[in-house]
């Protein structure tokens, strides 16, 4: 396919040489640009994409101050050169902002501090499944830059798409059909100076105006900040009947669309599973997906990993890996509504929010928490007065400590409320590693 802007003889610096900086880099080529990637780190130049440059190492001045486009991974922190530049007229985009410019397709946008990335891969399925090309990934999975020049990007394509804050930062282009905000809890407060920085951040879902606005009607910082967007809006909830969609006993409701679906038929289970399939349902109905496709699709679904996945029972103990909770509002909805004990596993690198809000829920079915890694003398602090709290020395020695804990009828619960980078590259590896060292407990049991 024809690419529709060209970026003929202009300079692109790519910072980042991740997916998302590759991906950019590889359509910038496309359009015509000289391209440089940036990274601090020193990259295999082999890796690199054909007919690029490369600075690794450092960010020079020079580099960006001469540049026509600089184009920023999401990944990548505020950096000094960058903001130098930009101060004297370089235009700096998000790797989302560069794809964006090159699309046509009808789009349905997520954000929101927990839930994206299941809501926009059961809202992907959908799109799916009208047989129109379809595409879902952005923050999660393939990268939009990847998207420009398929079927998927013109036209007659559907793009669910995942917008985390980092991507929100650099981004003007967004004309989506559906903007959805899950939910407003504190994250990345060792990136923004405050809570409030962070929240304006994820606003920018809106700009633009979307044809239609999805948010959640239970989120009173939601609420407020939906209040002054000039869209229509529906809310979702799942403690009122009163929303366009909504949780009524035991099924999901879509009022406009005559359309009611039993959570008994679903895979997904827990009150914060039941949010994230109405926002995806309720954008996926706005969006032009027929009703009649929503059953087969909703029973499927599965979920993702690492998103309370069950990973076995040893003893009488079940085993469940949470590790893509990094944050203390994620690890609230997956616990709100769970009705056996469990021992608790929480730690790894601060994000920089208390964990005190954890206390009321915890202290329900929590029969102990196990604290690790660079965070858990944080934690610890927080919650020692109210709950036992256990160290481990390692994560292995967590897992250990919390399988002797448990009882009969418990839960073990991977649920850290943190990042994963202190011991893992990725929470991805972490949740593997949870799950191999409980197939080991099997093979012992």
């Amino acid at each position: 396919m024809a690419l529709k802007v060209s970026l003929r003889n202009k300079k692109v610096v790519v910072v980042g040489a991740g997916g998302s900086g590759l991906a950019a880099a590889r359509l910038a080529v496309r359009a015509g640009a000289h391209v440089t990637i940036n990274d601090l780190a020193r990259k295999d130049p082999a890796d690199m994409p054909e007919g690029v440059e490369t600075h690794f190492g450092g960010h020079p001045d020079e580099l960006f101050r001469t540049a026509d486009l600089i184009v920023l991974s999401p990944g990548v922190p505020p950096l000094a050169p960058v903001a130098r530049a930009e101060e004297t007229g370089v235009e700096v985009v998000a790797e989302v902002e560069l794809a964006l410019r090159f699309l046509d397709a009808g789009i349905g946008a997520v954000t929101g501090t927990n839930g994206k990335s299941t809501t926009v891969s059961l809202l992907g399925e959908l799109l799916a499944a009208t047989g129109r090309p379809a595409f879902s990934g952005g923050n999660l999975g393939t990268p939009l830059s990847d998207v420009a020049d398929t079927p998927a990007g013109g036209p007659d394509g559907l793009i669910a798409l995942e917008l985390s804050s980092f991507q929100l930062e650099h981004i003007t282009s967004l004309n989506s059909r559906v903007a959805a905000l899950l939910n407003l809890t504190e994250d990345h407060l060792d990136r923004y100076d405050s809570f409030e920085h962070y929240c304006r951040t994820k606003l920018n879902i809106f700009q633009n105006s979307p044809q239609a606005l999805v948010y959640n009607a239970d989120d009173p910082l939601v609420v407020a900040g939906v209040a002054g967007v000039g869209a229509p809006k529906h809310g979702f909830s799942v403690l009122g009947t009163d929303t366009a969609f909504h949780l009524d006993g035991g099924e999901l409701v879509f009022s406009d669309w005559s359309l009611r679906f039993p959570t008994r038929d679903m895979k997904l289970t827990g009150r914060h599973m039941m949010a994230n399939a109405l926002a995806a349902v309720g954008s996926a109905l706005l969006m032009g997906v027929p009703p009649g496709l929503v059953g087969p699709v909703l029973a499927d679904f599965g979920g993702l990993p690492h998103r309370m996945s069950y990973c076995g029972e040893v003893r009488g103990v079940r085993y469940y890996d949470d590790s893509k909770a990094t944050n203390v509002g994620s690890v609230e909805g997956s616990l709100a509504g769970w009705e056996s004990p469990y021992v608790l596993l929480l730690g790894g690198r601060h994000k920089g929010a208390p964990y005190t809000p954890l206390i009321p829920v915890l202290k329900k079915r929590c029969r102990a928490v196990v604290v690790l890694g660079e965070s858990a003398a944080l934690i610890r602090a927080d919650l020692e007065r109210d709950l036992p709290v256990h160290d481990a020395a390692s994560f292995d020695d967590a897992v250990h400590l919390a399988a002797a804990l448990a009882q009969p009828g418990d839960a073990v619960i991977l649920s850290p409320a943190c990042s994963s980078y202190d011991m893992f590259d990725n929470y991805k590896q972490r949740g593997a590693r949870f799950a191999e060292l409980v197939h080991q407990l099997l093979g012992g049991s």
